[in-house]
Formats: C-alpha cells, sequence, structure tokens
C-alpha cells in the first residue's frame, strides 16, 4: 500500500464521526433490527471482498467480481458474486438477514459482531479460513515516545471499531499497560479527513496514533525514518510498532453461517481450496514481479484490481501489487497451523479467546458467544491432490548469526535504542549461572508470548556484568604503573590518566583504555583479563537463559523458533551504575536484559506462507 490514496474505508465500522470519547456501543445497536432469514437459495451466492491484498486471490480465484468459464472457482464446481464489504455493519446485516452466508474481516472485528451472529444458532460463526496476516498497518508516535513502555499516560488516536483496536490491545498487553493506562481519542474513518492520523497530524497533544502504509508514509517517510517537517511530515515523528514485527496481530479471515455450513460443507471446502489454489500462484507471481517477471496473468490481475477498486483508490496498475506486498499469506500449512496445531499462540483457539474478551471489555458485546473452527479435513483429497504447497516444514525465520552481528553492529555504534520496540530486565545473584523456570515463569512466559506475537522481530537477551572488580584491578593496576594519579580526599576522589581527566562513570572511555593496554602489565591485577571474564560470564548468562526459555516452553507444550531468540554478553559495556559503592548497586548491574528489536529484512530466512 504505497500510494496515499489507497482509502480503506473497507474495515470501517461506520461509527460516530468525529473524535469520540472512549465509551464503545454495544455492536447491536450499531447492526440495528435484523430478522434473521435462510440463505437466499438459486443463483451465485454473494460473498464479501474489502480492499486489502488477501482479496486479490479471491478475485484471481473467481476471475473477477463474477464467477468466469475456467476460473479456479468455477473449474471447483461453484458460483460466486463477489461483493464490496466495505461498510462492516452492513456485512453483518446481509449475513444476518440470508443475502450471504459469509462474512469477511479481521478476526478481531469478527468478534466485535459474535454476540450479535451468535444470538441465533443458525447464524453462529464458522471460521472458515485464515488469508492472511497484515504487514502494512503501523503505530506512528511523536519524538517523546521511545518504546511502547512510555505510552502510559499517552493520548492515542483510533479509528473506533477498525481493525486497529486489536492491534493496540496487543501493544498494550507486550507492555503490561491495561486500556485504562493510557487516553484514547476516537474516529470515525481509517484514513482521510476524519481519522486518527489527521487528528495526530494537527493536535500536538495526541502522542501516538495508527495508520496504514500510505498515511504512515505521509507521516515519516517509511519505517526506519524519523519526520522531519518537510513535505508534509510530522517532525520527530517515527514507526513505533509496526506489523512488519508484530506479524501476528491483524488475521484476515473469511466466516460461514452455521447454517449453510452445516449443509453445504463439501461447497465450502472447494471454496477454501480454491482459495488456497489462488493463495499459491500469487505468492509466486508476486515474487516473479519483484524480480523483474512481467506475467501478462500477474498483469491483469492488477489492472481487474485496479477497475473493482477505482482510480481514486489505484491511481496506477501497479497499486495493487503494493497492496499484495502489504500480506503475507497463510497458505495451506498456515490453515493447518491456524486450526489444528496444539500449544499454537497464535492459533484460533488463542484468537477466540483474545477476540471475545477484548469484545466484552470494551464494551461491543455484554456476553461472549464463542465462534467455530473450520472443522475441515485437511487431509482430505480436494487438498492434498490439488494444492502443491502441502509438505512446507516450518524452518527458522532467521539467519542467526546475521542477527547476532546486526545486534553487534547496532550497540556499537549506539543505535540499539532506535531499533528496540519493547525491553524488561531481570536481576540475578552474583555468580549465578543457573535461571530457574519456577523463579522467572512470568518474565519466560513474556518472552514466549511476546516472540510469537512479534513473529518479524528478534528478542535479544542481553547479558550484563557488575564492573566493580574492573574497577577495582584498575585503579590498583594504573597506580602501580604510575599511569593513574589520584587526587582529593576519601568518597571524592579524582582520577587522571595519562595526564588526562578520568571519569569513572564514563565507562566507555574506561574499556576502550583497558582494551588499549593502558593497564596492562600488573599481573596481580589485571583489569583486561578481568574485564574478559565479565564478558565470558555475561555470555554465559544470556545461554543458560535462552536455554531455560526453550526448555520453559518445551514443558509447556509450545513450540518457539530459537533463532528469533539471540543471546549476547555485553559484559561490563553497559552498566545500570556505572561506579556502585555498595553490593545493591552492584546487584543493579547483575542483569539480563530482554529487547524485542526490529531487524532488516536481510537477516530473515524467505518464506511464501506465514505458520
Amino acid at each position: 500500500m504505497k500510494t496515499k490514496k489507497i482509502i480503506m474505508l473497507c474495515l470501517a465500522l461506520g461509527l460516530a464521526s468525529g473524535a469520540a470519547s472512549a465509551q464503545t456501543q454495544l455492536f447491536s445497536d450499531l447492526v440495528g433490527p435484523v430478522q434473521v432469514g435462510p440463505v437466499k437459495a438459486g443463483g451465485p451466492i454473494q460473498l464479501p471482498f474489502i480492499i486489502w491484498g488477501g482479496d486479490m486471490a479471491t478475485f484471481h480465484a473467481n476471475g473477477g467480481l463474477k464467477t468466469r468459464a475456467n476460473s479456479i472457482f468455477q473449474r471447483q464446481g461453484l458460483n460466486l458474486n463477489l461483493t464490496p464489504g466495505d461498510n462492516f455493519i452492513q456485512q453483518v446485516r446481509d449475513y444476518q438477514s440470508g443475502k450471504s452466508p459469509f462474512l469477511r474481516g479481521t478476526f478481531r472485528m469478527i468478534g466485535q459482531a459474535s454476540e450479535v451472529i451468535g444470538s441465533d444458532p443458525r447464524t453462529k460463526g464458522v471460521v472458515i479460513l485464515q488469508m492472511t496476516w497484515s504487514a502494512g498497518d503501523h503505530m506512528v508516535a511523536r519524538e517523546g515516545v521511545k518504546t511502547v513502555s512510555d505510552l502510559k499516560g499517552k493520548t492515542i488516536a483510533i479509528q473506533q471499531g477498525g481493525p486497529h483496536i486489536g492491534m493496540l490491545d496487543d501493544v498494550l498487553k507486550a507492555a503490561q499497560l491495561t486500556w485504562d493506562d493510557v487516553k484514547l481519542k476516537f474516529y470515525k474513518d481509517l484514513t482521510g479527513p476524519d481519522s486518527a492520523v489527521e487528528a495526530f497530524r494537527g493536535d500536538e497533544t495526541i502522542s501516538a496514533c495508527f495508520a496504514i502504509t500510505p498515511d504512515m508514509a505521509s507521516l515519516c517517510s517509511d519505517l526506519d525514518s524519523v519526520g522531519d517537517g518537510s513535505e508534509g511530515t510530522v517532525k520527530g515523528s517515527r514507526v513505533l510498532v509496526s506489523t512488519a514485527e508484530l506479524s501476528r496481530s491483524i488475521a484476515d479471515v473469511y466466516v460461514c453461517r452455521k447454517d449453510f455450513y452445516d449443509s453445504n460443507r463439501a461447497q465450502v471446502r472447494k471454496f477454501v481450496a480454491g482459495y488456497l489454489k489462488a493463495a499459491e500462484e500469487l505468492v509466486d507471481k508476486r515474487k516473479a514481479f519483484d524480480a523483474g517477471t512481467r506475467d501478462p496473468v500477474y498483469i491483469n490481475l492488477l489492472k481487474q484490481t485496479r477497475q473493482i477498486y477505482g482510480d481514486d483508490v489505484m491511481p496506477t496498475d501497479e497499486e495493487p501489487h503494493f497492496l499484495l506486498s502489504d500480506c503475507t499469506f497463510a497458505g495451506y500449512p498456515g490453515n493447518v497451523s491456524f486450526f489444528e496445531k496444539k500449544g499454537n499462540l497464535h492459533g484460533f483457539d488463542a484468537f477466540e479467546k483474545a477476540a471475545l474478551e477484548l469484545a466484552l471489555s470494551r464494551g461491543y458485546a455484554k456476553q461472549k458467544m464463542g465462534l467455530f473452527p473450520s472443522g475441515l479435513n485437511y487431509k482430505n483429497d480436494d487438498f492434498l491432490k490439488y494444492l502443491t504447497k502441502t509438505e512446507m516444514e516450518q524452518g527458522e525465520r532467521f539467519r542467526a548469526e546475521a542477527v547476532l552481528s546486526e545486534i553487534e553492529e547496532l550497540s556499537s555504534g549506539g543505535l540499539l535504542d532506535d531499533r528496540t520496540i519493547l525491553s524488561f530486565t531481570i536481576n540475578f545473584n552474583p555468580n549465578q549461572t543457573e535461571f530457574s523456570a519456577v523463579r522467572y515463569a512470568a518474565e519466560f512466559t513474556r518472552v514466549i508470548e511476546t516472540a510469537d506475537k512479534f513473529g518479524n522481530a528478534v528478542i535479544a537477551i542481553r547479558g550484563h556484568s557488575d564492573p566493580s572488580k574492573t574497577l577495582i584491578d584498575l585503579i590498583k593496576a594504573g597506580n602501580t604503573k604510575g599511569t593513574l594519579r589520584r587526587s582529593g580526599t576519601r568518597g571524592n576522589y579524582r582520577y587522571s590518566l595519562n595526564g588526562r581527566a578520568l571519569d569513572l562513570n564514563d565507562t566507555s572511555r574506561l574499556v576502550d583504555a583497558i582494551a588499549a593496554g593502558d593497564f596492562d602489565g600488573v599481573e596481580e591485577h589485571n583489569p583486561r583479563r578481568t574485564m574478559q571474564a565479565a564478558l565470558n560470564l555475561s555470555r554465559k548468562r544470556a545461554d543458560a537463559v535462552k536455554q531455560s526459555v526453550a526448555e520453559y516452553a518445551k514443558a509447556q507444550g509450545i513450540t518457539i523458533d530459537l533463532s528469533q531468540i539471540q543471546p549476547q554478553g555485553v559484559g561490563i559495556a553497559e552498566p545500570f551504575i556505572a561506579k556502585p559503592r555498595s553490593m545493591d548497586d552492584a546487584k543493579q548491574n547483575m542483569r539480563v536484559e530482554f529487547r524485542l528489536l526490529r531487524v532488516s529484512a536481510e537477516v530473515t530466512q524467505e518464506s511464501d506462507f506465514d505458520f
């Protein structure tokens, strides 16, 4: 989504215009009275779509808005009439009345409607397909907000009831904040004059807002840039969180009415298989297009998508390609994992629980009305003999050595804070090298859940050591060599190294001086050896913590990608208290720090699907 004019009103819920209070309306009040009727019989089936890259697979499978001869869906024996689902509330009305047996939205949007659709046994929702994960939604913050923890007490602008409600919920949970910890201003539209983005642009009391890619670019240029105030950007603004990293937050799905599903299971299965086939083809065609190949089928789909969405939304033929690039397909492996994998923290069970709790807590529903998982047999020949990408294994997402090298570069270049989304620490006792899950269960759970939700970010486990012993050896070695001079009185000493003032709180200079050999030659007091021992110990601690996290996850029945969690030894380089004066001070330096980091695409392993 690289154009400013991509209007994602498809995701709007059509709530009250302008900035609203934090009070949310019941979804049943928004929908109004609707008489539940049977699904319309005869003729093509009405299938809603929205303006999103994942829906391009639906266009491809159908051959257009109406099912065309020899299209994927036509060969599956389907006859579909694709209709705009931009107004989600109207989608729900059509679903309830029987005009369409399907709903199209994000999982958390379906959760907001769960009480309405669950109020009649005929319209209870069966989630039949996970289409995609979003990589094109962003939280942009002003200069004073460095990490998500800094959101506490701040004002956030957001579209009422849209896809970013769920994303904000994930961000707050990651920071261990509640909705009451922030102040919210709600806006009707996702983009345009009555949107959170425009409010953020004009109101400096708003510290952060949610934006789709083109609006994000208008505020701060791109994911790794800071707005400088030129060309309409907001000075000091930057992307705080993006679904480019928070990759398991916004899941796009199709839902089917329970009565239709029960009577037409084979037909539903063929629809799902047809969509997955189209997704397989688009993954390859998109990749070829990026490499310079102009496949006529793909070019035709881009033009067709532009015609469907209109010139106001898609001003050029390449805009649909950018739209498609902002989504990650789940594919067959993703759907099997989403619906069937035990212990999947981003699977159906986890999403249903989060969606229903959010609907209840935010006032969209008065009671929880559950959704049904697809129940499809993915070992059926409609999948296994029809699809080509069914045997994919979940490999490591990151190239471990490249990740560690990038983390160390960021550390040495002073850029680590700029890439940090979230950080927290655990402390330990002197010489401690074992980290029991019994003692650190809460922290390990947080690491596992954060890593899962932020599937394209890396968690650096950074071991730190106390510098006290190194400082003692440095002073003794410097005094013995005569390179270090001391003046002043006890408790208020001043030091100079080779005639130049030396501040013992300046850890960076001390480390450089030790590495340069300024204190070498005094065997009984060797700060270089002491500093290296501290570095080795910090590495050992970081490795031990990673191993403990892995063992804890395994014991919980949770699979984690260990390439995403990278240990790093920092040694004495970044003390919390540079010159400790007591054991309590020293213990504050004895810590393992967890940093959630945005890393470059070059350190990731390319994959067709996310599962």
